[in-house]
């Protein structure tokens, strides 16, 4: 059984904003360390949806374009199957149609029950027909006149600089983007915390928390995780080779370690 965050309160504006920066949204404002990524993808598009905040949803998207590699496929599923709202349902399955190669996001597509939505309240007809869809959303579910979302790469971090400044992120590109990587990144910050903690701030079942916490222990009683120092320490990698660089990789360097402890 999973812990679930569903019923956590929604953000304010302006602590919203500090988490979209926080994962890697360039927005004029402080950031929020180590924000949750899903949850904050999830209020992003609520917020573009529900409350017309168009800015917002060009970046979102935009950031999904770049980076739903490391979105921890499983848990977005859940967030976006709890959610009422239609229109925001809407754009998450126009979002697995875009990025269809991706096929985690495949359960999304399902998720506005067929209907076919409008973005803009007022004028998409004629908007379409004068200047065509956005490429991004043509044939799915939600109709998104050409230019009314910019797409700027630039708005929104790397995957080089996002991995330098999100532990959480970073775990996802070594491990993969999944709940152990989530676990770890909790430990990292607060090692000592029972497993049923664990497991309600990653989310995730008690048996994932109980495995990783075992497996991150033990590397911690080793002494080798001393080797990458704590994540909040702000670990930046030595160069753009070291994000390639396979997660088995990462467990050689501690077994070789380890040998030489011994």
């Amino acid at each position: 059984m999973a812990f679930s965050r569903e019923t956590s309160p929604a953000p304010t504006p302006s602590e919203l904003t500090a988490r979209m920066v926080g994962i890697g949204m360039n927005f004029a404002a402080a950031a929020e360390a180590g924000a949750d990524i899903e949850s904050t993808l999830l209020h992003a598009a609520v917020l573009g949806m529900d409350e017309g905040d168009l800015r917002v949803l060009a970046m979102l998207t935009t950031w999904l374009g770049v980076h739903h590699s490391y979105v921890n496929a499983d848990r977005l599923v859940r967030l976006v199957a709890a959610q009422p709202s239609g229109r925001v349902r809407a754009y998450w399955a126009a979002m697995a149609a875009w990025l269809k190669k991706d096929r985690r996001l495949a359960r999304l597509a399902g998720a506005s029950g067929g209907a076919s939505i409008d973005l803009l309240p007022t004028g998409t007809e004629f908007q379409v027909k004068r200047r065509g869809e956005d490429e991004r959303f043509a044939g799915s579910t939600l109709r998104v006149p050409k230019g009314t979302l910019r797409d700027r790469e630039e708005d929104v971090l790397t995957p080089e600089l996002l991995v330098r400044r999100h532990a959480g992120y970073r775990n996802r590109v070594l491990m993969g983007p999944t709940f152990r990587a989530d676990v770890w990144t909790v430990l990292e910050h607060e090692p000592d915390l029972s497993i049923a903690d664990v497991a309600r701030r990653a989310a995730c079942s008690f048996a994932t928390a109980w495995q990783t916490a075992r497996d991150y222990r033990l590397l911690r009683a080793a002494g080798v995780l001393a080797l990458q120092g704590p994540a909040r320490a702000g670990y930046a990698p030595a160069g753009a080779s070291a994000l390639r660089r396979p997660a088995r990789d990462v467990g050689d360097k501690a077994a070789a370690q380890l040998g030489r402890r011994r």
